[in-house]
């Protein structure tokens, strides 16, 4: 374990974008007896002696593990009662002594209490959905854990469910209207009463909540339950400071290392048993449907043109099931963003092609003829095992390479939606574009900070360079276009900010036996935060990220998903500066910033995407009537607003976009090459975003040309 008595020595030496571990000496204290109390302490030691900017596990810190694990617990505020909560008041400034060694008591009182409600929920939802509901009373029903309280008896908790399944219920009722309106005319078709409607729907959330409550009393466990209140404590340090217990810890090796189930994404469930998509692979079918994101809800699934099945209620392994299936056959899933809004994805299982996450590179010949090279880099992929793997550093290389024998005159590096990758190609990455020169800075606790630099001076692009990037670009991808902007290199592109994540974390045993054997430990093991990224000029990328240079108007803008937007976060800082050269450039970008934000300024495509983005954000309070028609129109309002930001971000003259002669070949005649590199390049040339960067990029173009024609008159001078 790690404790302050035990003279404990954490080492980390940054090699090859990995980490090594050094414990010296080990603690004769006893730990306490129980599983669950020696989670606890190992857990608490860890965070106070490893963590990389640990908070305080006082009072303080109890409260705040208190109320999340109140709403991991429950996050409706329908099974708690007021009285309940009141009870546990007098454990808000006992969970940290329960870290420190006291005996575990916190748990125990409210895991009791929440089976018990839960119990008692199980019943009550079968007596609600016996009656039809009104679906002409004017209320709403409100879904976020902020706005509510709990219930003061048993009449209003019964009245929190009632709406709650009336919600549920009046969804359903919704959607089957929309079927039935478009079957009309159809052969075979027999159209249903408004009260057949009702009542299966009504059925359909009594399916839903049966198989949910079956979970809660087979497969949802006291050690699940202590496993989310273990898992508030890491996180309460930061978002990214994980607890896996053993179970939980394999299945995510084992989906982490392949297992992605026809589509390229992986699952996962929220307090609420919802299924959220956790990781989307690169070049599989969600990845390329481009409408699927990490966080995404996955509501429905449906067998080509059969009825969905609603995922209500289903764990993880039976929603995979019903996702994979047989290689070239169809699979729709319903989603439902966090923003509120529903989409049927329609998706072609395949298996994953892993070329498709390798740097892709490309030629858009503009309007002037122009030619402009566009590379794809989805992540900052590297093969540790193997040195002659593939790497993306490498990789981008040999695209520059390319490219320059296809005459272009810029380069476009697109990093939009690449959650980052190996530092150590960062690193050379950004050595083919500068010459020799720090690239970040990387800090563990109480320990100067250590330079990684490109010590080569040569350069293999020396022209003009736009990076871009979004909210959904992260670590990595913030490191390399930190560099490209404070070196004044290039120009940074996308929406106001990248997501923010400057921390490193490794996964650590919380036994320490197993760290000599491998073995895994039989008490779970906790990802830990251990070190920070700070950019050269000293600034963290931590919670700020990196600020674009030119931003374009986005429809993810208004959701709060960075790293920013996490209660948790670590702080924004700043450490001194390197000592660096500026990129010498012969004319100043503000003139290509002016004329991209006076563009920009007078698209209507752009300004109706950010005004459309407004109405979106309206959702974010969910508060949803439950009145019929103000229930449909706020649906239909919601599906139209999504409908025109898809079109909206479609350019009306797609761009000219071919393959490079090198790749041509290569393609042959491989029909399933030639079908992702035909998908490949469509979505790129319909992309309003990629439309405004080679405008932007064709602006740097002709300003060094304009400085080229002045050196040479200078010299012939």
């Amino acid at each position: 374990m790690f404790s302050k008595k035990s003279l404990f020595l954490l080492l980390l030496l940054v090699v090859g974008g990995g980490i090594f571990y050094a414990v010296q000496s080990s603690s004769t204290r006893k730990l306490p007896g129980t599983r669950y109390e020696r989670i606890l302490v190992l857990v608490g030691e860890m965070l106070e002696e490893g963590h990389f900017s640990p908070k305080k596990i006082d009072d303080k810190f109890s409260k705040e593990v208190f109320n999340k694990f109140l709403k991991s617990l429950d996050p409706d505020k329908d099974y708690f009662l007021a009285s309940d909560y009141e009870q546990f008041k007098k454990f808000e400034t006992k969970i940290d002594d329960e870290i420190h060694g006291a005996k575990l008591e916190s748990f125990y009182v409210i895991n009791e209490i929440y089976k018990k409600r839960v119990d008692e929920a199980s019943n009550l939802y079968k007596e609600i959905l016996k009656t039809p509901f009104d679906f002409n009373a004017d209320e709403n029903y409100v879904d976020d854990f902020d706005k509510l309280t709990y219930a003061k008896n048993e009449a209003a908790r019964r009245e929190l469910w009632r709406k709650k399944l009336k919600y549920e219920t009046l969804s359903r009722y919704s959607d089957a209207m929309d079927v039935q309106e478009k079957s009309k005319g159809k052969d075979g078709f027999a159209a249903k009463s408004e009260e057949e409607l009702k009542k299966e729907a009504r059925e359909k959330v009594v399916k839903v909540y049966d198989r949910m409550f079956d979970r809660f009393r087979n497969r949802f466990k006291d050690d699940d339950r202590f496993s989310l209140m273990v898992n508030d404590i890491t996180e309460n340090m930061d978002p990214h400071t994980t607890y896996f217990p053993p179970v939980e810890k394999r299945s995510f090796d084992e989906s982490m290392s392949g297992g992605f189930y026809g589509i390229g994404a992986s699952l996962t469930e929220d307090e609420s048993f919802n299924i959220k998509v956790a990781t989307i692979v690169t070049g599989g079918p969600a990845q390329k449907s481009g409408e699927i994101q990490v966080g995404d809800f996955v509501l429905k699934v449906a067998q080509g043109s059969d009825a969905p099945q609603d995922l209500a209620g289903f764990e993880v392994p039976d929603a995979v099931r019903l996702i994979r299936g047989k290689k070239g056959t169809e699979v729709r899933l319903t989603i439902r963003k966090p923003d509120g809004s529903i989409k049927v994805v329609t998706m072609i299982r395949e298996k994953i092609n892993l070329e498709e996450t390798f740097a892709k590179s490309s030629v858009i010949t503009s309007t002037d003829n122009s030619r402009i090279g566009y590379i794809y880099l989805p992540e900052f992929y590297a093969n540790f095992q193997d040195p002659n793997g593939p790497r993306c550093a490498a990789d981008v290389a040999k695209e520059i390479v390319k490219l320059k024998a296809e005459n272009v005159s810029g380069i476009i590096l697109d990093l939009r939606n690449n959650g980052g990758g190996s530092l150590m190609d960062v690193v050379q990455m950004v050595g083919l574009f500068v010459e020799e020169g720090p690239v970040v800075q990387v800090k563990s606790r109480d320990e100067a900070p250590s330079v990684l630099r490109d010590r080569d001076n040569n350069v293999l692009w020396n022209g003009p360079l736009v990076v871009m990037v979004n909210e959904f670009s992260a670590s990595a991808s913030e490191i390399f276009a930190a560099a490209i902007q404070d070196y004044k290199r290039g120009l940074i592109v996308g929406s106001t900010s990248t997501y923010g994540k400057g921390t490193v974390q490794r996964n650590i045993e919380l036994e320490r036996t197993s760290w000599a054997s491998n073995n895994p430990s039989d008490l779970g093991a906790v990802k830990l935060t251990l070190q920070k990224f700070y950019r050269i000029t000293g600034a963290s990328t931590q919670l700020k990220g990196v600020v674009s240079d030119i931003v374009l108007p986005d429809q993810y803008e208004y959701l709060k998903m960075r790293e920013k937007d996490e209660p948790s976060a670590l702080a924004w800082d700043e450490i001194p500066a390197s000592q660096y050269k500026i990129w010498k450039n012969d004319f100043d970008f503000a003139d290509v910033i002016k004329r991209s934000n006076a563009r920009i300024s007078q698209s209507n495509a752009f300004k109706q995407i950010k005004n459309y983005s407004t109405v979106l954000e309206k959702y974010n309070e969910k508060v949803y009537s439950l009145k019929l028609d103000k229930f449909r129109a706020e649906k239909q309002l919601l599906m139209n607003t999504v409908k025109a930001i898809d079109t909206l971000n479609n350019l009306p003259v797609p761009l000219s976009m071919t393959n490079l002669n090198s790749d041509i070949a290569t393609i042959g005649q491989d029909s399933v090459k030639k079908e992702r590199n035909k998908y490949f390049l469509r979505v790129r040339k319909n992309d309003l975003n990629l439309g405004e960067t080679v405008n932007i990029i064709n602006d740097m173009i002709q300003q060094y040309q304009i400085a080229a024609n002045k050196l040479a008159t200078k010299k012939e001078n």
